[in-house]
């Protein structure tokens, strides 16, 4: 999936002179953890919600409240942020943004054009919901984990003895991870059975392949966080 269908365009910018204070509330206003940093149009840096409270003096500071507000006027983003940041074209996969964030430890990435101009960013919780659509699990809520052996026609043959039972395919992935070299796991989400079905089913492959798991996934019993 390419990243111009995922990321949030026309992002909120700043320039390297915009105090920390004004970027700060940037940020509070519009639930955002960064903000591109731009001249000229142009990408210069980048700055995080981390960036300014490590900036900010500390609330133990003996300083007035007059005074604290005239400090944090007078610090600017060109002091705090990150210089030449990393980032990623529109045209790029979310798979390619997603191993750049974990290999350099960051949440978030600019997306620009050709002529360095910011047009999106890109952050976890847009790979987030890739892989929750990449998965199906909103459509299906049985997912069949199986290893298999890594050659041609396995995993084919194992989808048609779950088809023979009547199940509804919504997606399949692969991983290779966690098995050794000359096999493969395989993850199949189904469309909704009912217990006896998936239990015949489970029977059924457990005759012919190494089952790890048959899972049902109820969301409706995922907790959620009560604002306060």
């Amino acid at each position: 999936m390419l990243i111009k269908e995922w990321m949030t365009k026309s992002p909120i910018v700043i320039d390297e002179y915009t105090s920390i204070m004004k970027a700060n509330q940037l940020m509070k206003e519009n639930g955002i953890r960064r903000i591109p940093v731009v001249k000229n149009n142009k990408i210069v840096g980048i700055v995080s919600d981390r960036d300014i409270k490590e900036a900010a003096p500390s609330k133990a500071t003996s300083l007035d409240v007059h005074e604290l507000y005239y400090l944090l006027s007078e610090i600017k983003i060109k002091d705090i942020m990150t210089s030449n940041p990393i980032t990623i074209k529109d045209i790029d996969s979310v798979e390619k943004a997603a191993v750049i964030m974990l290999e350099n430890k960051i949440s978030g990435l600019p997306v620009i054009d050709s002529e360095s101009n910011v047009i999106g960013m890109i952050t976890q919780t847009d790979v987030f919901k890739v892989m929750i659509s990449i998965t199906g699990i909103y459509r299906g809520p049985i997912q069949v984990a199986v290893e298999l052996e890594d050659k041609h026609g396995e995993t084919p043959d194992m989808l048609n003895k779950i088809r023979a039972f009547g199940a509804r395919l919504v997606s399949v992935l692969t991983s290779y991870e966690h098995v050794t070299p000359g096999r493969k796991e395989v993850y199949v989400r189904l469309r909704d059975m009912d217990d006896e079905s998936i239990a015949k089913l489970s029977e059924e492959l457990k005759k012919c392949y190494k089952v790890l798991y048959i899972n049902k996934d109820v969301l409706a019993e995922i907790p959620k966080r009560v604002k306060q």
